[in-house]
């Protein structure tokens, strides 16, 4: 995200418009090569590895493009001052750009694990065995054959909102701060 909003390069363009593009195409359309992939070519199916893989690619896309957004909107003024006194491009994005965006960083990794541990949908196409399924997916798990005891699918769903509100309660402050900030360095 850094290097797509703050350097001109060759393809910059080309490669933020593939990002939006990523985000733009169903899911749903990728089923059934994500999962032949899995299984034939990366023999990965009804693994974590699998489930952490393809979490990573698929978000990979979003988390560019917002972290884009954000840093985009730090003034250029700051950099250009840690240019003159001297600080390499490294050092510019470790101490002068990670700090202005630690607040933007918290809300995408609050939102990236919202959607992760919510998600129904690829937990059923590349896991197959209840022990490597996610607590979300596994819920179904909870239905008997031939009756549904919805006071424990009521508790265990209880249960599976608990990570989520956790984790947004304790970083309630960057999430929001991250969400509304306008990149002043002020966060």
């Amino acid at each position: 995200g850094f290097a797509l909003a703050k350097y001109r390069f060759r393809g910059n363009t080309a490669l933020l418009v593939m990002f939006i593009a990523g985000n733009l195409v169903p899911f749903q359309i990728l089923m059934i090569p994500v999962r032949d992939l899995a299984i034939d070519v990366l023999r990965v199916y009804d693994t974590y590895l699998a489930l952490i893989a393809f979490h990573v690619a698929f978000q990979t896309g979003f988390c560019t493009l917002f972290m884009r957004n954000f840093i985009r909107q730090l003034p250029d003024a700051v950099f250009d001052a840690a240019r003159v006194d001297g600080l390499s491009e490294l050092q510019i994005f470790w101490h002068v750009a990670l700090p202005m965006v630690r607040p933007a960083i918290a809300a995408l990794a609050a939102l990236t694990f919202t959607f992760v541990w919510n998600d129904y949908f690829w937990s059923l196409v590349l896991v197959q065995s209840d022990d490597v399924r996610p607590l979300t997916a596994g819920l179904q798990s909870l239905r008997g054959m031939w009756l549904v005891s919805w006071q424990l699918i009521a508790a265990g769903s209880l249960l599976a909102a608990l990570p989520p509100l956790l984790l947004f309660l304790l970083m309630q402050r960057q999430f929001i701060a991250g969400l509304t900030a306008r990149g002043t360095g002020e966060n």
